[in-house]
Parts: structure tokens; C-alpha cells; sequence
């Protein structure tokens, strides 16, 4: 039986849905899942006790049929077996009133085994981090034959499905347009002369099928910008030939298509051997774009526009100051901010109304219109979990 709970993708059109949510309480639940049996039938199990973890929360501020009413869809999801036998590697569930959203993820999205929070926005810190393009990239697999398109990161690289205005072949791009072999005859010294017919190609045969190829990778570039690298927000490496690479650039109009590709075949490479390579490519991208970053923070804090105080940011945040804001990936500073005054009040997370301080502070500075970057902890710039640069 087919899953009636699709995945929901998690693009950046979504997270700001997520982020500019009204409704309370929001249930925010992480856990870390598998790909393959017997190991995923854990999954649903250690799901049950996440969501039981939430109702117990609940219950200490709402009454019985306000819980039920929020408790219920996660309890549907436990009961969809075919949807437990199709996990990756991390799953992302959040709930409120009118709300029910599932991600299911290439990697576990925190370093903690499992997180599930009540409070009065979601705890989005983790998908943040998710949909940072340092991290993570699509690999556009391309050949005269054969298009795939595929998405993740140093851990995983998952075949996409392409969507339906995406040529898959030159066949399917071209059709009738497509060169067709041909060729004409004629015969030296009249018909029945004695002499065999000779087969003569027509002259720009090369010009046309070079055309085919450059019609062919117009129309593949046009549809994975539309269909894919907008919607996603992620850079795009390209896997092909030399002389295809040359190509495809010419002309490529995807300004998400990355400076650095694979001079290979594709469609000699395995799965793994493609993740491998890809990551090799990506690599050094990622650690200059956190590198950038940090040197920017300490340029800043020098000249006293920058600080890893949380108090002092949390207090800039909600005065509208912040311009970036760096957060640490794993770590959790349980408490609330006041939002007229920057005040954090230290809390227990277990508290049904209280979130990350640092998850609150990069929503906050985000809906200000600053910018919002999660590190892991050896990347960050200090010790507090949290880097700040001012706009004055």
C-alpha cells in the first residue's frame, strides 16, 4: 500500500512558510533514521517515544482534546509502514495548529540522538543548517545520451527525479528536429556501366550534430534552472566530458552552476565512486565560504561592529542591528528572549514555551533581514556558540 504521507521538500520557499508561522504551540521533533532493513525497523519505535515525549509536554499546559487534536497526525505517521520503509538517513517532523510538515533528510540534522521540543515557534536551527549550499550541492550527471540529476553531500548523494519539463535524452529534446543520418548515391561512368554506386555524406555533418548537442544542452540547462536550481537555491556541479563541460557552458545561462565540475563520464562512475569525486570538488568551495565568513566576523568585531557576547547579540537582534549571524551547530542554550527588550531568560527545555536561544536568535535576525550561517563548532570563531556582526 502506497504511504499517504509524502515528504514534504525542504527549499527555502518552505523554511520562510516555516519561519513566518503564527500559530502556537508548535512540536518540533528530530530524529536520525535508516535507509535499510533490519536497522530502519527501529525507526517507528524510537518516532512513538519522540512523540510521547511531546504529548507528556503538552499536557502540562493544554487540555486533553487540544492535544489530541495536535497529537494525532503523528500518531498517523507512526502507523504508515510504507512510509518507515522508505526513510534515509534523518527525519524532521513539525506540527501546530494547521500545520504538519515532514522532511525526510539525507543525514541525522542535529548531533544529538533525538530532540523533541514544545514551544512557541518550531525549532529550526537544524534545517537551516540543511539548506546551507556550502554543504550540500546537486550533480547534474550529462552525456549526449542521458540526463540525471543528483543532490547531497560529503555523506550521501541521492538520485533526484527530474521533473517532467526536463529532457532526458536528445531524442526527447529535439524530436523531429533531431539530425537524422543520410547520405546520397550516384554512380561513375552511367548505369550499367560496369562501375559500383558510390556513397558520398553530405558536407557539415559534424556542424549538425554539434548543433544537435548545443540545441540539446539549451534546452537541459533552461529546464534544470526552472524546474531545479531555483526552487532548490543549490550550486550545481557538472559531471561530463571535456568537450562537453566546454559546451555546456557556452551555453549555460544558471547562475548556480559552479566554477568547478568533474571532467569525467558519468555513466562510467558507481554511486559512490560519484559521491567521492563530487565531494572532492566541493570541498575546498565549502571551507573558503567558512572561512570568508569568519574572516569577516573578525574584521568586524575589530572594528567593534562585531560580538560573541549572546547577550549583547540577542539584545542587537531585536533592535534590528545584526547583519550576519554565525550559530553553532550542536549546541543548545536552553531560554526565551524577550522581544521588545533583547533580555534572554534562562528556562528548562522541557518546558512546554521554551526553545534554543541561539535556534530564536537566527529566526530573529532573519526576519530583520539579516543573514543566517550554522557552523559546526570547529569552524566557528568563538567559544559562545554564537557570532555576530553589526550594521552599526
Amino acid at each position: 500500500m502506497k504511504s499517504p504521507h509524502t515528504p514534504d521538500a525542504l527549499t527555502p520557499a518552505r523554511f520562510a512558510d516555516i519561519g513566518s508561522f503564527q500559530g502556537q504551540p508548535c512540536l518540533s521533533l528530530y530524529q536520525p533514521t535508516h535507509r535499510r532493513h533490519p536497522d530502519n525497523q527501529q525507526d517507528p519505535i524510537r518516532f512513538r517515544h519522540l512523540v510521547k515525549a511531546l504529548e507528556t509536554s503538552l499536557r502540562r499546559q493544554h487540555a486533553n482534546e487540544a492535544v489530541k487534536a495536535l497529537i494525532e497526525p503523528f500518531e498517523a505517521l507512526a502507523q504508515d509502514q510504507d512510509f518507515w520503509n522508505h526513510t534515509l538517513d534523518g527525519l524532521a517532523v513539525l506540527g501546530a495548529p494547521g500545520l504538519f510538515r515532514v522532511f525526510r533528510l539525507q543525514r541525522p540534522t542535529t548531533a544529538w540522538a533525538e530532540l523533541a521540543l514544545v514551544a512557541d515557534s518550531f525549532h529550526t536551527k537544524p534545517l537551516r543548517q540543511w539548506l546551507q549550499s556550502t554543504g550540500r550541492y546537486q550533480v547534474l550527471a550529462l552525456s549526449r545520451d542521458k540526463v540525471q540529476l543528483f543532490e547531497g553531500d560529503r555523506h550521501a548523494l541521492d538520485d533526484v527525479a527530474l521533473a517532467a519539463g526536463v529532457p532526458q535524452t536528445l531524442t526527447a529534446a529535439l524530436g523531429d528536429e533531431r539530425t537524422q543520418p543520410h547520405s546520397t548515391v550516384s554512380s561513375h561512368g552511367g548505369i550499367g556501366n560496369g562501375h559500383s554506386p558510390m556513397h558520398h555524406g553530405q558536407g557539415g555533418r559534424k556542424d549538425e550534430i554539434d548543433g544537435d548537442a548545443e540545441r540539446f544542452f539549451r534546452a537541459v540547462d533552461r529546464a534544470v534552472l526552472e524546474h531545479h536550481s531555483r526552487p532548490s537555491g543549490l550550486p550545481l556541479m557538472l559531471a561530463a566530458l571535456p568537450e562537453h563541460h566546454h559546451l555546456f557552458r557556452e551555453v549555460s545561462h544558471n547562475p548556480f552552476l559552479m566554477a568547478d565540475g568533474l571532467m569525467v563520464d558519468p555513466q562510467g562512475l558507481s554511486p559512490d565512486t560519484l559521491r567521492q569525486r563530487a565531494w572532492e570538488v566541493a570541498a575546498p568551495q565549502q571551507q573558503a565560504q567558512q572561512a570568508a565568513w569568519c574572516d569577516a566576523y573578525a574584521g568586524a568585531a575589530a572594528t567593534g561592529l562585531g560580538s560573541d557576547d549572546v547577550a549583547q547579540v540577542a539584545h542587537a537582534a531585536v533592535a534590528g542591528r545584526v547583519a550576519t549571524l554565525l550559530i553553532e551547530a550542536d549546541r543548545q542554550v536552553a531560554g526565551r528572549i524577550d522581544g521588545a527588550t533583547g533580555r534572554i531568560d534562562p528556562a528548562d527545555l522541557d518546558s512546554p514555551r521554551v526553545d534554543d536561544v541561539l535556534d530564536d536568535l537566527g529566526a530573529l535576525v532573519e526576519s530583520k533581514g539579516g543573514e543566517v550561517h550554522v557552523l559546526p563548532a570547529e569552524r566557528m570563531p568563538g567559544r559562545t556558540g554564537v557570532a555576530a556582526s553589526f550594521r552599526h
